[in-house]
């Protein structure tokens, strides 16, 4: 049998929750984006951040739209459904470092705080770890790749951003208040079905979060991405990728019934990475070009060559 294409579209999904197209800009030089966009995070204090009711920023629409499809469609069986499917990762082949950069043509539908492309999130995150944890060099790649899940949304059989991008919760139990826009939880089939509303649902108190299913998004894929290519990163590393959007947890406090004493020791990785992947997004662009030699030699260390995807 012939070998899978690696084909990836760049033209935005024609859903209710597609962005306008992001203009194609070559990461190694972000500042041409700087022209056409004055992104909305640059030089913002820590307390704007993740502000989702203000109905004035131009994104609101886009983004209550995209949470009220992720809340609505994000069942467990549509959970288990798209597990079976991408965790074959039969869909493309690739290095890490092309993945970054085709993430230059996605902006993140469910994010109150950007504008820009993807791809330079990833950078400036990595950056940011980097000048905070010098002696850490798993945690800047870690920064680097966390994101890169979302190419869900741009592979040719793609997923339309509510299955892609945004905070993630378990499915298979009650839906927390502590996520965003809750009440669209009520369109959800799961949230009227005795099996999966009780508080524990269909799980035991302190299972740990390993053995929940989480809705489906680019935290899950890219983690399945990385444990199905022989990754080296450190565990912390991985719980980074698979929760670092579970926000109504390590942000919101709820959840710990979920969780195990793992768990809990993890969260404090998390948490730490968190300040970097939010309020990173205030810093200037970074010079991609410059950076890019360390990044590979880290990719070249921890997740070298092509992956499957």
């Amino acid at each position: 049998m012939p070998e899978k294409e690696n084909k990836v579209v760049v033209d935005q999904q024609e859903d209710e929750t597609s962005p306008p197209s992001a203009k194609r800009i070559c990461c190694d030089d972000p500042s041409e984006y700087r022209p056409e966009v004055k992104d909305m995070s640059l030089g913002k204090d820590q307390d704007d951040f993740r502000v989702f009711y203000k109905e004035d920023n131009e994104r609101y629409p886009l983004i209550r739209e995209t949470y009220y499809q992720m809340h609505k469609n994000q069942t467990y069986e549509f959970v288990q459904e798209r597990i079976r499917k991408w965790g074959k990762l039969n869909h493309a082949k690739m290095t890490i470092m092309e993945a970054v950069h085709r993430l230059d043509d996605l902006v993140d539908a469910s994010d109150p705080d950007t504008s820009l492309p993807n791809s330079v999130h990833l950078f400036q995150t990595a950056e940011r770890i980097r000048e905070a944890h010098p002696d850490k060099e798993w945690f800047h790649l870690t920064g680097l790749i966390h994101d890169l899940g979302k190419m869900v949304a741009l592979f040719e059989d793609r997923e339309p951003q509510w299955a892609a991008v945004g905070d993630t919760f378990p499915v298979g139990c009650a839906f927390s208040k502590k996520c965003v826009f809750p009440e669209f939880f009520e369109h959800n089939p799961d949230h009227h079905n005795p099996k999966y509303n009780s508080q524990y649902g269909i799980y035991k108190p302190q299972c740990g979060l390993n053995n929940i299913s989480m809705s489906f998004g680019h935290d899950e894929y890219m983690y399945r991405v990385l444990t199905g290519n022989n990754c080296t990163l450190p565990e912390e590393g991985l719980y980074c990728v698979r929760f670092h959007s579970f926000y109504p947890w390590h942000t919101g406090g709820d959840y710990d019934y979920l969780c195990n004493d793992k768990d809990r020791e993890m969260m404090k990785c998390i948490r730490e990475f968190n300040k970097f992947d939010l309020y990173s997004k205030a810093d200037v662009l970074p010079d991609v070009k410059a950076i890019t030699p360390y990044y590979q030699s880290l990719i070249d260390k921890y997740i070298p060559g092509v992956l499957n995807w």
